[in-house]
């Protein structure tokens, strides 16, 4: 399995675009600092791609990734599908930009179908441009794309705020993706958002060979004490990362990774002592571009 990170930020990215605090005016003043909405492309065989959500930067990040550019004069992409985790914004916005796709194959349990389809209108909206084909990822039951299969576990009801009154299917509101090759068995995990630890997150980490984690804030108190919320970080629907990294130490992945850092967390600066600390456990913060080989 080959899987390539493309983004590794929370919703507005690093900078966010009205935001001056000390991470975003750093990401200003030092381009390599910046960071992209967090999403990553699972290599399917056949010179097809998968991605796992499809963020507002997704032109940039396949523009950035070789694997995933057309071939010279081929108006052919190695993207053909995208898996989603849950259906807000930052994570489903780029599906539009993929209208041109000459087919698009798009994985998402009943209650993102249902945002999606009835909250955003997307059904509406791609129909003109591209062939869409919509599968359902039901607990329980892989989906197959490629050499991939992909399963859907539930870890929070937490709606977007557009769907707050949808009468919605089911409740898969947030999920996590495990995501296994069925050439070499590798599997990688990945849970962008997470309001609790579920014993169904359990059944979707364990045995992953890879695993990427909730890293938005790194404190409880880190929304509140920045302004960018009066709310704390579980209040928005996201464990903290102090809350986070004890039993993230204790899986036996080769490769624990925290991703959607908001542009608060102090981890978005290198340096930061935080770094040094995930270390000592084993863990690291996603870097965006990297290549994991399983």
């Amino acid at each position: 399995m080959r899987l390539r990170i493309l983004g590794t930020a929370a919703g507005g990215g690093v900078p966010q675009w009205n935001c001056g605090c000390t991470g975003c005016a750093a990401a200003r003043a030092r381009p390599a600092l910046r960071r992209r909405h967090a999403c990553v492309a699972v290599e399917a065989g056949g010179g097809r791609w998968l991605l796992v959500n499809a963020t507002p930067d997704v032109a940039a990040q396949i523009e950035a990734a070789a694997e995933l550019r057309p071939d010279p004069g081929s108006r052919r992409s190695p993207v053909a599908g995208v898996a989603l985790t849950d259906a807000e914004l930052d994570h489903v916005l780029g599906l539009p930009v993929l209208r041109e796709a000459p087919s698009l194959h798009i994985f998402a349990t009943a209650a993102v179908r249902h945002a999606l389809s009835r909250g955003l209108r997307l059904d509406d909206v791609l129909a003109p441009y591209a062939g869409v084909t919509w599968s359902e990822l039901a607990e329980g039951e892989p989906a197959v794309f490629g050499t991939l299969e992909v399963r859907a576990v539930r870890v929070s009801g937490k709606r977007p705020r557009y769907a707050a009154d949808l009468d919605a299917p089911g409740d898969a509101w947030s999920a996590a993706l495990r995501v296994t090759d069925r050439r070499d068995g590798g599997t990688v995990a990945y849970a962008p958002c997470l309001a609790a630890w579920p014993s169904s997150l359990d059944d979707a980490l364990t045995g992953a060979d890879c695993v990427f984690l909730d890293g938005t804030f790194w404190d409880d108190e880190e929304p509140r004490r920045s302004g960018c919320s009066d709310r704390t970080a579980t209040g928005m629907g996201h464990l903290p990362i102090t809350a986070t990294r004890g039993p993230f130490a204790e899986l036996p992945a080769a490769h624990r990774l925290y991703t959607h850092l908001n542009n608060t967390n102090p981890l978005v600066d290198p340096n930061a002592d935080g770094h040094r600390a995930l270390a000592a456990l084993g863990i690291e913060v996603a870097a965006e571009g990297a290549v994991i080989d399983l």
